[in-house]
């Protein structure tokens, strides 16, 4: 059994290397998800905010904050930093898993657009509507001629918001407010007073908990009625897209639900109260694991894995005049052919599709 060395409040070795090793692959993850969104951002900058950016900023943002906690839980325990044991500690803490939280509900929020929009078209014309849904979806809006003037001056275009994501937008700050209450209360009870902090962070992380495990059966639902969907579609891209939604739902089951058990049954989440934590063995370092690796950065990495493909070179715009070219024969009118002009045309200009992902 290990406990926290005499003469001093830094933690044990081995908690201390599992602390170290956390930070820095939630630190790797964060280089990569940032460096990805630099590289997206500048092939198709054009597009503004799209949905592949979105997910790269927020997982990025998610790993950046687990990194600073870890690290600061670390400097906080050896130099006994009071506020760390309380509000300050459970900001950081609660912060990344509010970011991760919103990753995935907005993930959630596209499927159900997908598989709502689809079963709606569906009752229209069965033969199509489901392929039109799934691969031309797109998250902004057509762009205009207005739109793009506009571009060469601001970095960043608007995006639209369908009204699914505006729900995973008041959500976000519903669970932003709740957590800041939540933290005003464990400041207030570091006082003389009847509010225990330990408790307080108790029942903030039980509730946290539970809404994972429910995001978690709710992707796995929606993930396998998207699959059961996207197996009518008979295309090389459909096949491939089948396999990244099943991946990234069944990757939700596997990880958020041991995770979610961790929090509800141990006090791993409370690492930063290392004052009152009690390091039994080496269960702790592995629960530690179980909880902020599988139930964090493996998510984190697999969504960054799925959406690590780069869009398309952006080409530039030029006006081609259309020629035809006419055989002509004695005594016969000329030939012209606009139906296989038009299609060879529209083969050569392809149109740029979404993905449920």
């Amino acid at each position: 059994m290990f406990g926290l060395r005499e003469g001093s409040s830094c933690f044990p070795r081995v908690l201390f290397g599992v602390n170290v090793g956390l930070a820095c692959v939630d630190g790797i993850i964060a280089v990569l998800a940032f460096t990805q969104l630099i590289r997206i951002h500048s092939r198709n900058s054009q597009h503004g905010w799209t949905r592949q950016k979105v997910f790269h900023l927020l997982i990025g943002i998610t790993n950046t904050g687990s990194f600073i906690y870890f690290i600061l839980t670390l400097i906080a325990a050896c130099k006994a930093w009071l506020c760390w044991s309380f509000s300050c500690g459970f900001v950081a803490m609660a912060l990344p898993g509010i970011l991760l939280c919103v990753a995935f509900l907005l993930l959630l929020s596209f499927w159900v657009d997908l598989c709502h929009q689809a079963t709606d078209e569906e009752e229209d014309d069965e033969e199509k509507s489901f392929l039109e849904a799934l691969l031309e979806k797109s998250f902004n809006r057509p762009s205009s001629s207005t739109a793009d003037s506009r571009r060469t001056c601001l970095p960043f275009r608007l995006i639209h918001v369908g009204s699914r994501q505006k729900i995973v937008i008041w959500v976000t700050v519903v669970l932003f407010l709740f957590m800041m209450i939540f933290a005003v209360l464990i400041w207030i009870g570091m006082g003389k007073n009847s509010i225990d902090s330990s408790t307080v962070a108790r029942v903030y992380i039980d509730i946290f908990a539970m809404a994972m495990l429910i995001l978690g059966g709710a992707l796995a639902c929606y993930g396998l009625l998207l699959r059961l969907k996207m197996r009518k579609v008979r295309s090389e891209r459909a096949s491939s897209e089948i396999w990244k939604v099943a991946g990234l739902a069944t990757v939700s089951v596997l990880c958020f639900t041991p995770s979610a058990f961790v929090a509800l049954f141990t006090n791993i989440p409370m690492l930063y109260q290392w004052r009152d934590l009690y390091i039994d063995g080496v269960y702790t370092p592995l629960l530690l694991i179980l909880y902020y690796f599988i139930g964090s950065s493996v998510p984190s990495a697999i969504l960054l894995w799925v959406m690590r493909e780069l869009p398309a070179m952006p080409v530039t715009n030029t006006r081609e005049e259309s020629t035809t070219v006419t055989f002509i024969r004695d005594h016969s009118p000329a030939v012209h052919q606009p139906q296989r002009w038009t299609a060879v045309t529209s083969s050569q200009n392809p149109v740029s599709r979404g993905s449920p992902i």
